[in-house]
């Protein structure tokens, strides 16, 4: 295991009591004394500080809309790729059976290993520390929500874009799935072909892909 020193270090907040966060990593299958709990705590502390930052950070918008920007960013997905760039994996205490399966890898262990430490963090320093938390983790995300897409998601977008120009529909193609039953990962390919441009995705579901490969032909139109 590594060093949860340099998990501090990435998270951007030192604990006080250091078994919260051994706690917040210590899986089910390894212990009674698990992150369970903490998960639950992390779950309510994450909805309200990222509804909390999209509040103050877009005044104008309406609930629905910050209902739909906010749940967008809280799902599996972008906590499982947050834990990801934190390397999560490497620090979660599993079971043996957990651990020949690959449980370390696993999108719903990892998501919800977030969740825990959050929910440690909110208990060993209160709710200023763990929202510097949040806002280190969330940064970039916020940064790039564009208040304008009113919380649509990237296919949504690509295609209302394409309609407004009177050119054709993307479509969606399955290139390949990697990986174990458990944790597995899809690349879908993303066509224009009046326009001639294709891009790829990748995700921990089909859906999940095909929204990331939408954002990348986003980005290549230049669409905000």
């Amino acid at each position: 295991m590594m060093s949860l020193d340099t998990l501090q270090q990435s998270l951007g907040y030192v604990f006080q009591k250091p078994e919260l966060l051994a706690q917040a990593l210590t899986h089910r299958s390894f212990s009674a004394s698990n992150n369970e709990r903490l998960e639950f705590l992390g779950d309510s502390v994450l909805n309200c500080l990222v509804g909390l930052m999209l509040y103050q950070r877009f005044p104008h918008l309406k609930e629905g809309q910050l209902s739909r920007l906010r749940a967008n960013l809280v799902n599996q997905q972008p906590l499982y790729e947050i834990a990801q760039d934190l390397d999560l994996g490497q620090y979660l205490k599993l079971g043996e059976g957990e651990l020949r399966s690959g449980g370390h890898q696993r999108p719903s262990i990892l998501a919800d290993a977030l969740e825990s430490i959050l929910g440690a963090a909110f208990l060993d320093g209160g709710f200023g520390p763990v929202m510097g938390v949040v806002e280190h983790l969330y940064d970039s995300r916020m940064r790039r929500i564009d208040p304008n897409a009113q919380g649509k998601d990237a296919k949504t977008r690509l295609q209302e874009w394409l309609q407004a120009r009177r050119q054709g529909l993307p479509t969606y193609h399955l290139a390949e799935v990697s990986g174990q039953a458990h944790a597995q990962e899809f690349c879908v390919e993303c066509r224009i072909d009046v326009l001639g441009l294709k891009t790829a995705g990748k995700g921990t579901s089909r859906k999940a892909a095909e929204q990331n490969a939408a954002s990348a032909a986003l980005q290549l139109l230049s669409v905000p």
